[in-house]
């Protein structure tokens, strides 16, 4: 889907200096956001704050929601490059592990710019410009590595999983949580007796034991 004028950056940076300009002014964003909350976040404070003219922030972004829109994209590229490092965990659960270990860290590190954030992301004029696939995609291929209960519907098993993690995240956020660890412990303990209970409910399921020590449904082994 194409972008309005207002969402479209007006150039991208090329040189070194403007990936540094535009940066700190996503920083700057951030920190507002956090701080300020989005009443206080607007194109002049953030200027401010990056200790850039206002004319150099309208080179790159020409409304408030073309900045946060790249402050979206720029929380998704971090989580997304986290999360992918699930895919060189050495079998299923380490991975399914580490990915739910980004989901964490992305709402609990930050709290209160992931939780803002998250409210901005509902808004239809800006969520339809963010990709929300790859964290499906991602799931989906990682309930095919060796260890993790087989799924009658892998397609569905993974919607199920992401849905999961999305909603007892956004939920600690929504609290205001900080324990890292115990909101982690509590999504594993959902997203993992979810795979070894559907499994082993499925048509046919004989609950075999994985070598992780979980309980797999049935399949070649």
């Amino acid at each position: 889907m194409s972008r309005p004028d207002a969402l479209l950056p007006r150039k991208s940076p090329r040189q070194r200096r403007a990936r540094l300009t535009v940066a700190s002014l996503l920083e700057a964003a951030a920190q507002l956001i956090e701080t300020q909350g989005m009443d206080g976040f607007n194109t002049n404070a953030v200027a401010e704050r990056a200790g850039v003219s206002i004319g150099s922030l309208y080179q790159y972004f020409p409304s408030k929601d073309a900045l946060t829109l790249a402050l979206l994209e720029r929380e998704a590229g971090r989580f997304e490059a986290d999360a992918l490092a699930a895919l060189e965990a050495p079998d299923g659960p380490a991975a399914l592990r580490h990915l739910i270990g980004a989901s964490v860290r992305q709402q609990l590190e930050r709290p209160e710019l992931a939780r803002l954030l998250d409210e901005q992301e509902g808004r239809p004029e800006l969520r339809a410009h963010l990709d929300k696939g790859r964290f499906g995609q991602l799931i989906d291929t990682l309930l095919q590595r060796p260890g993790l209960p087989r799924q009658m519907d892998a397609a569905l098993a993974a919607a199920d999983v992401a849905a999961l993690i999305r909603g007892l995240v956004d939920g600690a956020g929504e609290r205001r949580e900080t324990d890292l660890a115990d909101l982690q412990r509590r999504v594993e303990a959902a997203v993992f007796g979810y795979l070894e209970r559907a499994a082993a409910a499925a048509p046919g399921g004989q609950g075999r034991e994985c070598e992780s020590g979980m309980r797999a449904g049935p399949g070649p082994a």
